[in-house]
């Protein structure tokens, strides 16, 4: 089956080199239930680099099956502000799970010497959707330290805010000891 996947540079998205041409992608707005992610990020326009671009994230990847109902699945960079609001959502109760978002994905043309818009949502009006479930979990996932490594994605269930799931409880990775009488002789 056919899908579109790129690969994007994240340093060519915050440092624009005339020099280099890599894919770059950006999310220049986002909202997911009633959270509307910030636009606090600025970087240059890949198609018109004397000119700045405000986005709400710079991408390192993108991967779409290229059906009308498939998901977009988007990995990148957010600032502190955004992953402390992404991190929220993922800590609380997303009845809500409908997504809006614009974005663009730009590669280079060797033959017209220019970037070009590879893939995007719409110029002017928003691509709607919704957060994509696995089972009882929600795709949506933060990076566990500074370096934006993760070392297995965050899920967040998705609970009714009247009956939530029970908590997983922890194994034991050594056997009990027999329990011990405080009576002497027993």
């Amino acid at each position: 089956m056919a899908t579109f996947q790129k690969q994007c540079d994240i340093y060519q998205g915050y440092n624009y080199k005339k020099d280099k041409q890599t894919p770059i992608g950006f999310i220049t707005s986002i909202k997911v239930g009633d959270t509307t992610l910030t636009v606090d990020q600025t970087c240059k326009d890949p198609m018109s680099p004397a000119d700045d671009l405000k986005v709400v994230a710079v991408l390192s990847g993108v991967l779409w099956e290229l059906g009308v109902t498939d998901a977009l699945y988007f990995s990148g960079q957010i600032s502190i502000t955004n992953k402390q609001a992404v991190q929220l959502l993922t800590y609380t109760d997303l009845t809500k799970v409908d997504v809006s978002c614009k974005f663009t994905i730009y590669d280079y043309d060797p033959v017209q010497k220019a970037y070009f818009k590879c893939l995007l949502g719409t110029d002017d009006a928003e691509l709607t959707g919704l957060l994509e479930k696995n089972g009882e979990d929600l795709n949506l996932s933060v990076a566990d330290d500074a370096r934006g490594k993760s070392s297995r994605p965050r899920t967040t269930r998705f609970r009714s805010a009247s009956s939530p799931s029970p908590r997983p409880r922890r194994s034991r990775s050594r056997p009990r000891s027999p329990r011990r009488s405080s009576r002497p002789g027993v």
